[in-house]
């Protein structure tokens, strides 16, 4: 019996079934879960067009809120708050359901926005991505325990498979929409307009999600009490976090006070909450954990500054920037599509590895453009063929972590999943932002001249993206651990 056997075995009777239905429509648009699938798919298309248009924005933002040197914060807020949600919804979905959780992130969500649209000071801006975190990780483990509760073992894939899909149009759209209302209207609007989106997917999913997954997992067993320790140490991974991104933006020796506090509440937060072996790479679920915070955190990092670098060295309009990524959303999704195929399951081994290596190469040719001669479409190339390996291993580790988590534990172990993504996130951003700032790259949002361009400060970016592309490196040994010697 290999280690993914118990989890098949528990999931194998699909109940959910109807019996003697042609597989075509038993698929995730079959009749069976055509409506939900629809549903959770538009959860997604929301989140994505909000990370691609908030992308494309954000180099203009923060000039205009005179914070570039906290450009980095504004993203890694995000994922500071969404660490505590995290748990809290893997828990309030373990023990309810995840329909509440997911109907109040989706809030959360859109007020976020609206506060960040309507900020007239860089701290405010960034509370409001702080809020749009907390709705964030409210929803994206919630709809993990969507998938683990609706759809059986064989068509969980597929559905990830869809979730990538679904950053397929938002990526192509998203830019240019994004860098055509930022440039006619102001950068304000794009924030202020995508909460009305917010409507469509809570009038789809939640009615869904109602008839397919609402309720404890076993209705018949008692409800337990919300793990308190669980919630406290969850807190405490969030305080840590922000502290420490505080301390390596401020850069000054006082610093080293709320960098002391972060670490000693990160430390015991991340042991309690993170599966035992996972920072020596285990072998099984650990490593799993492990990979998904280094392959997220080492590419969202030095994605992070593509926008900004092409606006202030190259001289592109926010358009371009953001379009420049654009490729990246196909690319992402037919990686995830390959790991779905069932004929290349028993590969997946070594494609996991390989699609690291991708990665690294990816983000450690984007720098080049720093130098005039390179042209600007190499970055294009470059991220489409990083966001492959990317949507190849983003995939494989929600596979492998649902094979590996019985029903009543999809919820703990999707948040230390997702737990581990926006850590990484959040501890890189604030060591390459924290270097962006040291070499100067603070400065480039006084010096763009009138064509957008200024030329100075190259070194703080290849900063950011050189030791990125080293960690994903780690990444690819690690990718090697993910299956027990048994398995």
């Amino acid at each position: 019996m290999t280690a993914l056997e118990p989890r098949d075995a528990e999931v194998a009777p699909e109940a959910d079934e109807i019996p003697g239905e042609p597989a075509e429509r038993s698929g995730v648009l079959g009749r069976t879960h055509r409506a939900l699938s629809i549903g959770i798919i538009a959860v997604i298309l929301l989140i994505a067009f909000e990370a691609t248009a908030v992308g494309t924005a954000m180099p203009v933002a923060a000039r205009e809120l005179n914070g570039v040197s906290l450009y980095a914060f504004a993203f890694s807020s995000y994922f500071t708050t969404s660490l505590f949600a995290m748990v809290l919804s893997g828990q309030w979905a373990d023990r309810r359901g995840p329909l509440a959780p997911l109907a109040t992130g989706i809030s959360a969500f859109g007020a976020g926005l609206l506060l960040s649209g309507t900020a007239d000071a860089m701290w405010l801006f960034i509370l409001g991505r702080a809020v749009q975190g907390l709705g964030g990780g409210l929803v994206i483990v919630a709809l993990y325990v969507v998938i683990s509760r609706a759809y059986p073992s064989r068509l969980q894939p597929a559905i990830l498979a869809a979730f990538s899909a679904s950053w397929v149009v938002p990526s192509v759209v998203g830019p240019l929409v994004s860098g055509t209302v930022t440039e006619q209207l102001g950068w304000r609007w794009v924030f202020v307009g995508i909460p009305v989106l917010v409507v469509f997917p809570l009038a789809i999913a939640l009615p869904a999600i109602r008839r397919k997954a609402a309720g404890p997992a076993d209705a018949g067993a008692p409800v337990p009490a919300f793990d308190r320790r669980r919630i406290r140490l969850a807190l405490g991974i969030s305080l840590g976090a922000g502290l420490l991104q505080y301390a390596g933006q401020d850069l000054r020796w006082l610093s080293l006070l709320p960098a002391a506090v972060g670490g000693a509440l990160l430390v015991p937060a991340v042991r309690g909450l993170l599966p035992r072996g996972t920072y020596v790479a285990a072998r099984g679920l650990p490593s799993v954990v492990l990979l998904r915070g280094i392959a997220a955190g080492a590419f969202i990092a030095a994605e992070s500054f593509v926008p900004l670098m092409l606006v202030t060295q190259r001289g592109l309009s926010p358009t371009l920037a953001g379009l420049s990524l654009a490729v990246g959303g196909a690319t992402w999704a037919f990686g995830s599509w390959v790991q779905s195929r069932p004929r290349v399951e028993p590969y997946r081994d070594w494609m996991v590895p390989g699609s690291m290596v991708l990665v690294a190469v990816a983000i450690a040719t984007a720098p080049s453009v720093l130098i005039a001669a390179v042209p600007v479409w190499v970055v294009a190339v470059a991220w489409g063929v990083g966001c492959f390996g990317m949507g190849t291993v983003i995939a494989s580790t929600s596979v492998l972590l649902l094979q590996l988590s019985a029903p009543d534990e999809a919820g703990a172990n999707s948040a230390a999943l997702q737990i581990s993504d926006g850590l990484s996130n959040v501890m890189l951003l604030a060591i390459g932002g924290a270097v962006f700032a040291a070499l100067g790259g603070g400065a480039v949002g006084h010096t763009v001249a009138a064509s957008g361009a200024s030329g100075s400060h190259p070194a703080a970016f290849a900063a950011v993206f050189l030791p990125m592309a080293g960690v994903a490196l780690v990444g690819a040994w690690v990718a090697t651990r993910l299956r027990t010697q048994q398995s």
